[in-house]
């Protein structure tokens, strides 16, 4: 591996998606991430959304796990918690989540590890921390959107409160949790001192609510939902073109001159009392809209993109996934390459966004198979071949 990690050794207790989507990060900046999962089944994503294109294997594992190694371990078995804890010995950071307590339980909790390892960096991800009145309670993405208030302004006005379409409140944990392991990493490159980092799912639900938080805070009163639309902004949101939607986005003044001039070539509303300043905009903001459909409907996607690159007014297509993979943009960057998989063979996935100029992160490995480096990573701690094969044997590990 590669990168500004390279050397820094991950013992990933992880499952699911936010504990993998932070070792995925330490991954991808070049750390080396052994995954430890249970020798009957694995990561429970293993199972999820199976594609036979991909030789049975799933496809939500497959885009969370890439460059990781597998460790096919039975923690349960007392053998096996001596082996991760000779492995935690050795590591620079552990990454966890599972429910508070059951790391205790299992003698691979942060105190009982620090005594062997005082540098460790422990990571612990859970639905509501290790403090909290509810700390034993699982944590799921779609529970921390609802009691962090992220559902509420989701949807549209007029509709109930919806869950993101892709499971943020787990990805900003898990986004948190690289922030706070590689704080505390730098801490100890300066003290030599680990520590533990606390992350939750509901924490990370409730400061994504930005400055709608702060709006709250304030007023003491709740935002709404607006759907596509933007609260203090007009004309903002989506608008049908002749073939298909794109995004407006007109944040001031100067940007709907240019947009009245140069895009939609009607600078006599510069004038209209409805649509002078951003104030009538929003006042007659269904009449606007109207007006601003018939005007987009005579033509087409393309080319009303071309005139808004053309004049700098921001606005975007609107794209399917399997379009916003394909576009130039997102190719020219890299943000999709191909990977060679043991049982599927090749096949694209998406890489890592960061990109650093002196020490660029690690070129996408398809995520393990199962167990898939049990061999290599017992061997590397130090196990012979006749205590690999024992392993095997008593379901230690696979």
């Amino acid at each position: 591996m590669t990168g500004p990690l390279a050397g820094v050794t991950v013992l990933d207790f992880t499952r699911v998606l936010a504990g993998p989507w932070c070792t995925l990060a330490l991954a991808d900046l070049g750390a080396e991430v052994v995954k430890i999962e249970n020798p009957k089944g694995g990561d429970d994503t293993r199972r999820f959304d199976v594609r036979e294109e991909l030789a049975g294997e799933s496809a939500y594992f497959v885009f969370a796990n890439r460059n990781k190694k597998s460790l096919a371990l039975n923690i349960a078995a007392p053998e096996g918690q001596e082996i991760a804890r000779r492995i935690a010995a050795r590591a620079d950071i552990l990454v966890e989540n599972f429910r508070p307590g059951v790391m205790a339980r299992l003698g691979l909790d942060f105190d009982s590890l620090r005594e062997i390892n005082p540098g460790l960096v422990y990571c612990s991800i859970s639905g509501y921390g290790h403090d909290s009145p509810l700390r034993e309670v699982a944590g799921y993405d779609p529970v921390a959107q609802a009691e962090g208030g992220m559902m509420a302004i989701t949807g549209e006005a007029d509709g109930g409160p919806l869950r993101t379409g892709i499971s943020y409140a787990d990805i900003f944990s898990g986004y948190n949790a690289l922030q706070g392991v590689l704080a505390a990493l730098y801490h100890r490159e300066r003290t030599g001192e680990g520590q533990a980092v606390d992350i939750a799912l509901l924490d990370g639900a409730v400061a994504s609510l930005a400055n709608q938080a702060q709006v709250t805070l304030v007023t003491g009163r709740d935002t709404g939902r607006y759907g596509n639309d933007h609260p203090f902004l007009e004309p903002f949101g989506v608008v049908e073109t002749a073939d298909g939607p794109l995004y407006l986005v007109i944040g001031n003044d100067r940007q709907w001159e240019r947009f009245c001039r140069d895009v939609i070539a009607r600078p006599d509303l510069l004038d209209h009392p409805h649509f002078r300043d951003n104030a009538a905009r929003l006042a007659h903001r269904e009449a606007n809209r109207a007006l601003l459909a018939e005007i987009f409907a005579a033509d087409s996607r393309a080319g009303w993109m071309a005139k808004f690159r053309a004049s700098g007014v921001p606005a975007g297509a609107v794209r399917s996934i399997s379009e916003a993979l394909a576009a130039p943009e997102v190719r020219a960057r890299g943000m999709v390459q191909p990977v060679d998989h043991p049982k599927a063979g090749r096949f694209e996935a998406v890489a890592s966004p960061v990109h650093l100029s002196a020490t660029p992160t690690a070129a996408p490995v398809a995520a393990p198979t199962l167990g898939q480096h049990t061999d290599e990573v017992l061997a590397a701690f130090g196990y012979d071949a006749e205590e690999i094969a024992r392993f095997r044997s008593d379901g230690v590990a696979a």
